[in-house]
């Protein structure tokens, strides 16, 4: 039975993943920072699926918890998910450095650490995967959340190729706005989003682990944000901000 570790796995794309794991049979190894949130989501897998179901509490926000989850990564696992992540409201100038410090922790030397601690054990048995979970909004410009992501692309791209063998593989996953709790702990105001915009967690979810099993190092769900991506391409830089405040994870 191969064994999955998914960080940030009690909500939004973290459980999407946990819930589609474990219907296909995965152990699960489930990190996030609420002990009891944690609990309750194994027990609902378990009891669900009929898998077995670690528990992680760690905040990757802290060395402490990045260590942690290091340590059961070098014990072995088939697929990581490096899915923790937040966001802030407002603009980049008005956020506390403080803040934006924390974020590069999750989402850049986590995703960085994590990866590097779970590839030996990939490597020896010359087989394995990472879903680094990075945001469309990777390809705009919109302050140091959107330059987080773009690093986590960047950087996936470069493990993918360098990860010695076909049979390892590594892929960012780049999702527009997905209904979770994530533009709610931001304190984010979404009123302004197209309901059409919207994508649902699991169809975002579906769509990855496929686009993974076709070997793709980007995965872009839904031909919506495939468009808006490519759009964006062709759009000056100067002039990126306008469409940048229309797009977000």
């Amino acid at each position: 039975m191969p064994t999955a570790l998914i960080t940030g796995a009690t909500a939004g794309l973290g459980a999407a993943f946990a819930r589609r794991l474990a219907a296909e049979a995965y152990s699960l190894v489930l990190v996030a920072r609420d002990e009891s949130r944690l609990a309750e989501a194994a027990g609902q897998l378990k009891l669900r699926y009929g898998v077995n179901v670690e528990v992680l509490p760690a905040d990757l926000a802290t060395d402490d918890g990045i260590a942690a989850v290091e340590s059961r990564l070098r014990d072995g696992v088939d697929l990581l998910v490096n899915n923790a992540g937040f966001g802030h409201p407002g603009p980049f100038p008005d956020v506390p450095v403080e803040d934006e410090v924390r974020m590069l922790k999750v989402h850049c030397e986590a995703v960085l650490r994590l990866t590097l601690a779970a590839l030996p054990g990939m490597r020896s048995r010359d087989r394995g995967a990472v879903i680094n979970v990075a945001s469309v909004a990777a390809f705009f410009t919109r302050g140091t959340y959107s330059a987080s992501k773009a690093w986590v692309v960047n950087f996936s791209e470069s493990a993918a190729a360098e990860a010695g063998s076909p049979r390892i593989k590594i892929m960012a996953l780049c999702p527009g706005f997905v209904r979770t709790e994530f533009h709610q702990r931001a304190s984010m105001d979404t009123s302004g989003i197209p309901r059409f915009l919207w994508l649902k967690a699991d169809d975002v979810v579906r769509e990855a682990l496929r686009d993974l099993a076709l070997g793709k190092r980007v995965s872009v769900p839904d031909l919506r944000y495939k468009a808006i991506v490519a759009a964006g391409r062709l759009v000056p830089r100067n002039l990126q901000s306008l469409v940048s405040s229309r797009l977000g994870r």
